[in-house]
């Protein structure tokens, strides 16, 4: 299988990778994400996402199929040094094949929705990646990231959501206006809050709501929860005040779905 050598740093595609990985603005003017692996490139296939560069590393073993598929439906495939190729990823330890894919654009909600999760101030990335594979997992309508959010297409999260970044609907817009648009379908919308008011999870039915989960330490905003139908906690037994917003979302989107 022959490919095209990259042999300088200053070669257009690898500054084009480069910029991906580090610059949310240029990710944002070029509509386009940096992947890494098989398995993620394997993922981006299934999910009818178009690649547009794969780079592999010299001399590192690879999956040939998955190559020729990704070829075969437009990819271009480059091979670089191991130097070179290390130089794009944003980690030490990246894995043998780095590319770029399309990023999907949802622009307007659909009318009809069921169980939807409003993200508000969702700062670390990893927590946003993992609560966008789980709402992958539970296969809900979509997620909405409103006010001070992390970007979506930065690498690391794009890694957390081992794939579900191509397929979860993610819209963006204010709290306001994702709470607006909710109501306007006939959704109740329900905010997680540790205030002694707040309805215990076990005692609601979540299943076609939506659910607004807030920031890592400060939870949700006041405006927010003004916003909201209902304030709704997860009930612990232990010691600790609170949960992980990625681990809180998921027991919400559990509850949400009514899985057995």
């Amino acid at each position: 299988m022959n490919f095209i050598k990259i042999e300088s740093k200053q070669n257009n595609t690898l500054k084009h990778l480069f910029r991906l990985a580090r610059d949310k603005k240029y990710r944002r003017s070029t509509n386009k994400m940096l992947c890494e692996g098989e398995k993620m490139l394997f993922e981006a296939l299934s999910s009818n996402i178009r690649v547009d560069v794969i780079i592999i590393k010299s001399g590192a073993e690879f999956d040939k199929h998955l190559i020729e598929e990704a070829k075969n439906k437009g990819a271009l495939i480059f091979v670089a040094q191991e130097n070179l190729f290390e130089s794009v990823s944003d980690t030490q330890t990246p894995q043998n094949i780095i590319f770029s894919v399309e990023n999907k654009k949802y622009d307007r909600l659909p009318q009809k929705l069921n169980n939807v999760i409003l993200l508000e101030n969702i700062q670390d990335p990893g927590n946003l990646g993992t609560i966008l594979r789980t709402a992958d997992a539970f296969d809900l309508s979509a997620v909405i990231l409103c006010e001070g959010c992390t970007d979506q297409t930065s690498p690391k999260v794009v890694r957390s959501t081992m794939g579900a970044i191509f397929r979860i609907p993610i819209y963006k817009m204010s709290i306001s206006d994702a709470v607006y648009e909710m109501h306007a379908r006939n959704i109740s919308v329900c905010a997680t809050s540790l205030d002694c008011d707040s309805i215990s999870i076990k005692n609601i039915d979540l299943k076609n709501k939506a659910v607004i989960i807030g920031n890592e330490g400060k939870g949700i905003s006041k405006n927010a929860l003004k916003l909201a139908d209902r304030k709704i906690i997860i009930p612990m037994n232990g010691k600790a005040e609170s949960l992980n917003a990625s681990i809180a979302a998921s027991i919400v989107m559990w509850e949400m779905c009514g899985v057995l």
